[in-house]
């Protein structure tokens, strides 16, 4: 099985090659046959691949510990999602499931395009098999996943206990999938480049999988928080660690990415920003996948270092030479037909909305990079810390809550004060009525009351978008709410939809102020029977129990729950704190134990305990409202869900496209 991975690997390395000279050479001298050749060089490029994958996840299966790979992140007694989940729990197997999912992507888009966009396809082609060949050339040249040991070993290593968590079944996949994606942007936008079709016809084509890589990128990075708040035992769920930053900066110019693309849509302008940012996004994922696997940065996160960080750094160099001069070239095809009119216009906010979200990309850029640059250059190593990006974020992140209000209602070219008056007038009652009721309920916290009136003026303002397209539809159809509803969302999916996205980006940034600004934290030494109260609830230690198997010892604590303090306290719950010793690798871990409510979590932690007394420390957090986090990542894949689905236009358009010339009706 090894044997076969080896094989599909390295022929999935020829054919890429071939693909890209095919695709090119087909291009430039307009000859179908080998236009058609690299087509079918991407097909076996994406079969080959799948082998490979196929391969390893065998190996990982059947425990062939005399494979390196498999010995080093696998055992006998890993749970049977823990090692599949190894198939991307260490580097080369990352990097082959990275290019496997570049591969299923390139055979969809081959299958979409088969009969469209015949002009760009061939160099579309060549660009995603450039990305391909690169990567299986790191795996063929570089570190072979399906290199075999000397000798057998009779049990594996097994996989970091840190990875052997629910969440890694699905953060790294929902991460990769949003990197890997956003590659076919970038190469429809190299093929504009390349053609000189600068329309919009190439944003037309990829505006759904712009969405897709969002959205994966989304819930990537949600994801991540959540196995950081379970795992790692801090309380927390975001520390700006280099890697976490590394995917949160291409979600950043993707966000910017699919505002403005609206604006040359509608208005045929920032077409040269538009390029910048699909370029901008692409690079952003190397950059990351750079950063963990490179060394040069640590972080929980990434890798064991490697030597594969200058390869990245010349890959990433190459792109960024061959894509900015492609845009210099193009550059007067590039030029907008309109003028930006008012500053009091839909256009002003979301280019302003853009310059945000760089901004803010930018300023953790620099602070994810500048430890290294201050080592090279003064060969110290200063450490930007978490205060540096709360401080500069924070308003940031205000300003773009209030510009997620202010974007859907404000009109096109220009507004009126009246217009502005009458778009704008309820929701900023709202939003400082919910500020002064914070300031009333003990808020003393200015941010956090700015925050939550920002807040309530954005929710209201779609809350207003909603009512009045529902009661218009109403007035005009004579429908029910619901059905008026429900048809109105259908009739403007794209516009609805975001409306929705808007809502759950609003609940994020709720949770995140509220479980940040009024946060409690306790740490004690308790006897069995002993209790200790914070933030409203009382907490009782009551007991230790002990587990083991072949696989891990536990030892947990028995916790009692009891909301209220003294004599009135009730009892609601119990959590279980645990600490485990994995066996294999004989590593202890710290399993945290959640009471969660909608109002806040309360977040146990055993930090050591005593056999002979039965002395237990214990680490007590709340955190308010975190809930609403995870809410709101439901309510964002709710509302994508609601943009990508094709509209009833669109699907009698590709019906009508499938039936042949001859038989649609005349």
């Amino acid at each position: 099985m090894s044997e076969l991975g080896r094989l599909a690997v390295v022929l999935g390395f020829l054919v890429a090659l071939w693909g890209i000279v095919a695709s090119v050479l087909g291009a430039i001298r307009r000859d179908d046959r080998l236009v058609a050749s690299g087509k079918h060089a991407a097909y076996a490029f994406s079969g080959l691949t799948g082998i490979a994958v196929a391969a390893l996840l065998t190996l990982l299966l059947q425990h062939d510990f005399n494979v390196e790979y498999v010995a080093s992140y696998s055992s006998s007694s890993l749970p049977v999602w823990y090692t599949i989940a190894a198939l991307w729990g260490g580097m080369k197997g990352s990097l082959l499931w990275w290019t496997f999912i570049l591969a299923v992507c390139n055979a969809v888009v081959q299958v979409q395009n088969r009969d469209k966009n015949r002009d760009q396809m061939p160099w579309v082609t060549a660009t995603m098999l450039v990305v391909g060949a690169f990567f299986l050339s790191l795996l063929v040249f570089i570190t072979d996943p399906f290199e075999r040991l000397p000798f057998t070993p009779r049990e594996g290593s097994d996989l970091n206990p840190l990875l052997q968590n629910y969440w890694m079944t699905i953060h790294p996949p929902s991460l990769y999938i949003g990197f890997v994606s956003t590659t076919v942007p970038f190469a429809f936008a190299i093929a504009a480049l390349a053609t000189g079709k600068l329309g919009d016809a190439w944003i037309r084509t990829t505006r759904r999988w712009a969405l897709f890589s969002w959205f994966f990128l989304s819930l990537g990075n949600l994801f991540g928080a959540a196995w950081a708040y379970v795992v790692l035992g801090w309380g927390g769920y975001w520390a700006w660690d280099p890697v976490e930053n590394a995917a949160f900066m291409p979600w950043l110019t993707a966000t910017a990415y699919l505002h403005s693309v609206m604006i040359q849509e509608k208005k045929d302008m920032l077409k040269v920003w538009n390029m910048a940012l699909v370029i901008l996004t692409f690079s952003l994922t190397i950059f990351g996948t750079f950063l963990t696997r490179s060394g040069v940065i640590s972080s929980v996160h990434s890798f064991t270092q490697s030597g594969m960080g200058p390869f990245f750094m010349y890959f990433l160099l190459a792109i960024l030479l061959v894509s900015i001069g492609l845009v210099v070239w193009r550059l007067p095809l590039l030029r907008s037909r309109n003028e930006l009119e008012s500053v009091f216009s839909r256009e002003a906010t979301f280019l302003l909305n853009n310059l945000i979200l760089v901004g803010i990309a930018f300023t953790v850029f620099w602070g994810t990079v500048f430890p290294v640059l201050s080592e090279w250059v003064r060969g110290v190593k200063i450490t930007v810390g978490p205060p540096f990006f709360n401080k500069v974020n924070a308003p940031l992140g205000v300003a773009l809550v209030f510009l997620m209000g202010v974007g859907p209602v404000i009109a096109w070219r220009k507004a009126t004060a009246t217009s502005l008056w009458r778009s704008f007038a309820a929701p900023m009652g709202t939003g400082v009525a919910i500020g002064a009721i914070a300031f009333a309920l003990g808020a003393r916290n200015f941010y956090a009351v700015l925050a939550f009136s920002v807040a309530a003026f954005a929710l209201a303002t779609v809350w207003i978008e909603f009512w009045r397209g529902m009661r218009v539809r109403q007035a005009m159809m004579g429908e029910k709410a619901w059905t008026a509803l429900s048809r109105l969302i259908g009739k403007n999916r794209r516009r609805y939809g975001g409306y929705v996205v808007h809502v759950g980006i609003v609940m994020i940034f709720i949770g995140i102020v509220a479980s940040s600004v009024f946060k409690l934290e306790v740490q004690r030494s308790m006897k069995i029977g002993e209790s200790l109260a914070i933030g409203g609830y009382t907490v009782r230690y009551d007991g230790i129990h002990q587990e083991s198997d072949d696989h891990v010892d536990s030892t947990y604590a028995l916790v009692s729950v009891l909301e209220g303090e003294g004599a009135a306290a009730v009892r609601v719950g119990e959590v279980r704190p645990e600490k485990r010793f994995y066996k294999k690798p004989k590593q202890p871990t710290t399993e945290v134990s959640i009471w969660s409510t909608l109002r806040d979590d309360l977040y146990v932690v055993l930090g050591s305990y005593d056999p002979p007394s039965q002395l237990a420390v214990f680490q007590v957090f709340v955190n308010p409202m975190i809930a609403w986090m995870w809410i709101g990542g439901v309510v964002l894949a709710l509302g994508t869900g609601i943009c990508m689905w094709p509209s009833y236009s669109e699907r009698s358009v590709t019906a009508q496209a499938r039936i042949p010339a001859g038989s649609r009706p005349a």
